[in-house]
């Protein structure tokens, strides 16, 4: 793994000229539009053209009834159709929260986002110190997804960035986005929520009391939805009283959420317990200063390298229209041995020790470039899960003989907690929350409140909140309509009990979810799932490009509400800026960048046609 340094203690934002395929208008360069001044739907109303830039608000109306896009908007019962400065609560400036605010201010709602910290990026703002109630990163950390898949939908990563971003330039992404759609005035930072409640009539205004502290003194606000995006990586769980003799062990342990640098593991025994992407990432760094790295996993992992197939970003081969298709159309049994067989092409995990327990269940892959070579040079050793601690040693499963330890890190993951919310709005259990689409609470008499970002999508997370996000506006609204109680509560029923069938039952199996499926589903409700069959009569290229290439988050603003004129171009040159940043050198005469396409269109057409009269 890269080291990713953040160097930017300052909260404004970094200088960021700098030249996009599709345009990423920013500081520095003094050539994007001015920020816009008022938080109405006119706000986004950017000079026509302007590439990187949102549409007219008129030019938005005129979209939502493109030909190839279905578009169904209904009045949500209490909630007026017509909505006129609908103030909204956003609970975090993370990426859930970034998005949140951009999409309140799409629909003409009134935002006002509440940072507990004194600048945005939630996640990924590194601190060399851990804050109280904020994630923490260690500084080597590099996003598990490529650019092409993490961007949001009408803002497109700079061209020159690399394919998979060190935290600090994701961080510049935020700022230049926040920037860029003049959400920073929304914003009220070093303000934490303490309580979020009902008002008396809530049953027929849908209203929300919300209390505020900044510098020890509470103010109570009145708004008409919340929006929570406060994240799931703030509270460790640490399960002690699953690790028998941890009372006794002499040495030092700690959670991962700890973790900054190597140089604790310095010439020590280390034992990392939990086999996450967190836990994987550590025992790396560990393993070139320690004297000895052991990993225990009572389960094992999939183990993916971020470079896939001839060299491409893993998830922009994985995550296809088409793969999605052959994975969701073949018989269980055929489709978890197609999957056993793409992740075992790199190496045979069973030869590694790192076969899942269960390798007919899927399991959210591991994303790792140095563990295969790591255990093949001796550097680590899998073992399984924890049967005792002793006071200076451990025993595992299945191994009669001690393993002397010096240092425990605890990779166990994190709870899911909402302490500003009572547990009668929403009910935490196993990690799970009972959540409509991982949205909205079932129970509720008005839908206005929803959470972001709660879900672990086998993808990118940047566009699945921003999805969220733009439907759930659209509901407070009153343009989108929820099903009944009944019909929702049956759904997230029946949806974890597939999920503990699919994934497992353990801990927070349940928020995963097949990334693409889920988008999809959320876009037809708000009228912006693209048609691949009505695009092929109209524009057969971009259609095969949607259809066969990488189900890149630009296809969701191709038509229907808050459509983007530059979408088409985005999708097409994707490749483009995925390649820039590694074809540095270019030898005379070498080949295009995307022969594939070009060199088997014929067959692609032809399959399009037969995969289209299965539909």
């Amino acid at each position: 793994m890269t080291a990713g340094e953040s160097s930017h203690s300052s909260h404004e934002n970094p200088g960021c000229a700098t030249t996009v395929g599709v345009g990423w208008p920013c500081r520095g360069g003094g050539s994007h539009p001015p920020s816009p001044a008022s938080a109405k739907a006119p706000r986004l109303a950017y000079k026509s053209g302007a590439r990187g830039a949102l549409p007219t608000a008129a030019a938005r109306q005129r979209s939502t009834g493109s030909q190839g896009w279905e578009i169904k908007p209904q009045s949500q019962p209490g909630i007026p159709a017509e909505t006129v400065e609908m103030r909204v609560a956003v609970v975090g400036a993370g990426v859930s929260g970034l998005t949140a605010t951009k999409c309140c201010l799409e629909e003409g709602l009134e935002p006002t986002c509440f940072e507990q910290s004194r600048d945005i990026g939630g996640l990924w703002r590194y601190t060399e110190h851990i804050e109280a109630g904020r994630p923490s990163l260690y500084p080597s950390v590099i996003s598990n997804t490529s650019k092409e898949m993490s961007a949001f939908s009408d803002f497109p990563y700079p061209e020159d960035f690399p394919v998979f971003l060190p935290h600090a330039q994701l961080l510049d992404y935020l700022r230049c986005y926040a920037e860029r759609f003049g959400l920073r005035e929304h914003i009220k930072f070093g303000t934490t929520v303490v309580s979020i409640q009902k008002r008396p009539d809530f049953a027929t205004s849908g209203q929300w009391d919300v209390v505020t502290e900044v510098d020890g003194k509470q103010t109570s606000h009145v708004f008409d939805a919340v929006m929570v995006c406060s994240g799931n990586f703030s509270e460790p769980s640490l399960p002690l009283h699953c690790f028998p003799g941890i009372e006794r062990f002499q040495g030092q342990y700690f959670h991962s959420q700890q973790y900054k640098h190597p140089d604790v593991f310095q010439g020590k025994r280390v034992l990392v317990v939990g086999m996450g992407n967190s836990g994987v990432d550590i025992a790396v760094e560990a393993s070139r200063v320690a004297a000895k790295v052991t990993i225990c996993t009572s389960r094992g992992a999939w183990v993916l390298s971020r470079v896939f197939d001839h060299g491409y970003p893993w998830d922009m081969v994985f995550n296809t229209r088409l793969m999605s298709l052959i994975r969701n159309s073949l018989p269980r049994p055929l489709s978890q041995g197609l999957i056993n067989y793409r992740v075992n092409q790199w190496f045979n995990h069973e030869n590694y020790g790192l076969q899942p327990e269960k390798s007919c269940l899927v399991r959210e892959p591991v994303l790792n470039d140095d563990l295969p070579s790591y255990i093949l040079t001796g550097r680590i050793t899998i073992k399984p899960g924890v049967k005792e601690f002793k006071d200076s040693s451990v025993v595992f499963h299945n191994c009669p003989e001690e393993e002397p330890i010096d240092i425990i890190v605890f990779c166990t993951g994190y709870n899911v907690s909402f302490p500003f919310l009572e547990e009668a709005v929403i009910k935490v259990e196993n990690k799970h929350a009972s959540l409509y689409k991982y949205v909205f609470p079932t129970h509720l008499q008005r839908p206005t409140l929803a959470v972001l970002g709660l879900i672990k999508p086998l993808g990118a997370i940047t566009p699945v909140t921003e999805m969220q996000a733009r439907w759930v506006t659209r509901v407070f609204k009153g343009l989108c309509r929820l099903p009944p109680r009944s019909a929702m509560e049956k759904e997230v029923n029946e949806k974890k009990k597939n999920q503990v069938r699919r994934f497992g039952l353990s801990f927070d199996e349940v928020l995963k979810t097949d990334c693409l499926v889920y988008m999809d589903k959320l876009a037809s409700f708000i009228g912006a799932k693209p048609s691949v069959l009505g695009l092929l009569c109209r524009d057969p290229w971009l259609a095969l490009t949607i259809f066969f290439g990488p189900c890149t988050p630009y296809q969701y603003r191709l038509g229907g509400p808050g459509r983007w004129e530059g979408a088409r171009q985005a999708i097409l040159t994707q490749w483009d800026r995925t390649l820039k940043p590694t074809r540095t050198r270019v030898p005379a005469g070498s080949s295009s960048p995307c022969p594939s396409l070009l060199t088997v269109v014929g067959f692609l057409l032809l399959l399009a046609a037969v995969v289209f009269c299965f539909q």
